[in-house]
């Protein structure tokens, strides 16, 4: 019997795990990548000498980068190089107060007692409970394909959600064991950079604190893209077959069933086929109306995470100060975000995030220099001009200045801007949205856009759109899944 064959679209991480679990399990697997590279969001690119990300930063969660490629037997090892980062990142408050977040637990510890006397001790309780929650959630919960509530009527899975503060607000949950503003600060803001406000963010969003202060801060040498770099050569061991500079323009169906994809003017058949592309794209954009999940209504009706205004720096000397990450939280924590959930707007004075790469690998910029990221998230759908995106880098490089007390501006050298309109243009993201879905109870689980298409019996949806959720450890999971329920339905 001929293998059935596989279209993906796109290359990010959902896509490339999606591809390389059905080719292992012997189908006939293609992904079709709309950019001249691999990777999505987590594309990279090199100019001037330097080599930048150009999306995820962050590497937690080892543990799922782990079983990814042990799935496959493999090793993280085989494809890339992982150095954990001390200080994990450093938060700088104002230009006279910076915290530097340790990797050893024993000196944070330390460190939480000078902001807060016995928070020590508040702090080991709450990574009691979000380790708890780190358990079930990666193992029972986030694993759940999302097709209905019944999924989650079995005793470990009820049992497991009550520890899991599903109708708690993260913030609440934060300041039942600390009060220090600067603590608080702290423990918020994984939750405020990926995807909502605290206030609006299930408690069970604590794992992103175990997974931070327990699990660790990486890097891998050579960038997020080598996590690309190693999944693509996994996939094409594997057998899968790559089309670059192939953008998907529609997905042809007769009788309820996808015919395959046509890109480049072209129709390539398919028996199943699977988008990792921004579900909303796919869904209103690739298919005719009737077959259409959902309605715009419906899709203007959700929270999505932010948007960001990115700049890519290069600089001519080495800047004091700055670690591998680092947060700038010299402003107001909680109106910038308002200016993302509430009331959406270009934000007055924004916190803003800067990865310096560099300061860990020496093949990411010439001998002396820095390569900077440069992040601001804002709300999504806000259209930059040249002059926003000039206003907003004046801002950044300003108190970039101020607080490190160094000139960096005069020793610009490369200088590239990445904004809302670009995440629309590159990745056709709703609203140039850089995460996804907000993290909210009513965008969780069973309340996400469902994986399998309800109208069109053999195309289905992976990534941060849909189940589990947004993040790079989430999208590899989502491969998994998609392609467990793929084999389901169209075993070989």
């Amino acid at each position: 019997m001929k293998n059935k064959r596989v279209v993906v679209i796109g290359s990010g991480f959902a896509g490339l795990s999606v591809a390389s679990h059905l080719a292992r399990d012997g189908y006939d697997v293609s992904v079709f990548e709309k950019n001249d590279t691999f990777g999505g969001r987590a594309r990279s690119f090199s100019a001037s000498g330097f080599t930048f990300d150009m999306g995820p930063s962050w590497y937690w969660m080892p543990d799922v980068f782990e079983a990814y490629f042990d799935h496959f037997g493999k090793q993280v090892s085989d494809y890339y190089e992982l150095a954990r980062l001390d200080p994990s990142y450093t938060i700088f408050f104002d230009e006279n107060h910076r915290m530097d977040i340790p990797a050893s637990f024993t000196a944070l510890c330390n460190l939480f007692e000078k902001y807060e006397t016995g928070s020590s001790e508040g702090l080991k309780k709450f990574l009691s409970e979000a380790r708890l929650k780190y358990e079930v959630g990666m193992r029972d919960m986030v694993y759940k394909p999302g097709k209905s509530i019944a999924e989650f009527i079995d005793r470990r899975v009820i049992s497991g959600a009550f520890k899991l503060q599903l109708l708690t607000p993260l913030s609440r949950h934060v300041r039942k064991f600390f009060t220090n503003k600067y603590l608080l600060e702290l423990l918020e803001f994984p939750v405020l950079f990926l995807g909502a406000k605290p206030s609006k963010t299930p408690a069970m969003y604590s794992m992103m604190n175990y997974a931070d202060i327990m699990l660790g801060t990486w890097y891998p040498k050579g960038g997020m893209i080598k996590i690309i770099d190693g999944m693509v050569a996994l996939a094409t061991e594997l057998g899968v077959k790559f089309h670059t500079n192939s953008p998907v323009t529609s997905i042809p169906v007769e009788n309820g069933e996808a015919l395959g994809i046509i890109a480049n003017g072209k129709l390539y058949k398919a028996d199943i086929v699977i988008s990792s592309a921004d579900y909303h794209h796919t869904d209103s954009k690739l298919l005719t109306a009737a077959y259409r999940n959902y309605s715009e209504s419906y899709w203007e009706s959700r929270t999505m995470a932010p948007s960001s205004l990115i700049y890519f720096l290069g600089i001519d000397k080495k800047i004091d100060g700055l670690e591998h990450h680092n947060l700038f939280f010299d402003a107001d924590f909680n109106r910038h975000a308002e200016e993302i959930y509430d009331d959406p707007k270009w934000p007055e004075k924004p916190l803003f995030y800067v990865s310096v790469t560099s300061k860990s690998d020496n093949t990411v910029a010439p001998a002396g220099f820095e390569n900077l990221f440069i992040l601001i998230p804002t709300a999504p759908g806000l259209i930059e001009t040249d002059a926003i995106q000039d206003e907003y880098f004046d801002m950044v490089i300003e108190r970039i200045e101020r607080i490190t007390g160094q000139n960096v501006r005069d020793h610009i050298v490369f200088r590239r801007n990445f904004a809302c309109s670009d995440f629309i243009k590159d990745y056709n993201s709703f609203k140039g949205n850089a995460y996804g879905l907000a993290n909210t109870l009513r965008q969780t689980a069973v309340f996400k856009p469902k994986l399998k298409s309800k109208k069109v019996k053999n195309l289905y949806y992976t990534g941060q759109l849909t189940v589990p959720g947004p993040g790079v450890p989430p999208s590899l999971i989502s491969g998994r899944i998609v392609a467990r329920e793929v084999q389901k339905t169209f075993a070989l």
